[in-house]
């Protein structure tokens, strides 16, 4: 969406496409599934994981830090990441919206 338009939209919508689009890559999500299962970690070792290079993996690790679902803290000469629970909780009442609303709809569309 080009900046001009997003003006048109509130905050919160912004907010919630911007998590959107740094959830919308597969290696985006490797990346949060191996955060999951090893709670935080160094670039390194995401890079043990992945079949990326590590410029690569440094590219999406900084897209889903700006889009705030994960955080790095320094730890050395490296940063160590984990999730970042205030972002996810943002997806997650979205997403309790509209559980909520398929629920009370019960299947009925149009």
């Amino acid at each position: 969406m080009g900046i001009t338009k997003s003006e048109h939209f509130t905050d919160e919508q912004n907010e919630l496409a911007t998590l959107a689009k740094a959830i919308g890559h597969p290696a985006r999500i490797a990346i949060i599934q191996h955060l999951i299962k090893v709670n935080s970690c160094v670039c390194g070792d995401i890079v043990n994981e992945l079949p990326l290079a590590q410029p690569t993996v440094s590219q999406h690790l900084k897209e889903l830090k700006n889009a705030g679902l994960i955080k790095g803290n320094f730890e050395g000469a490296s940063i160590c990441y984990c999730l970042n629970e205030e972002g996810f909780n943002k997806i997650k009442v979205f997403f309790q919206q509209i559980n909520t609303y398929l629920e009370n709809k019960k299947n009925q569309c149009c």
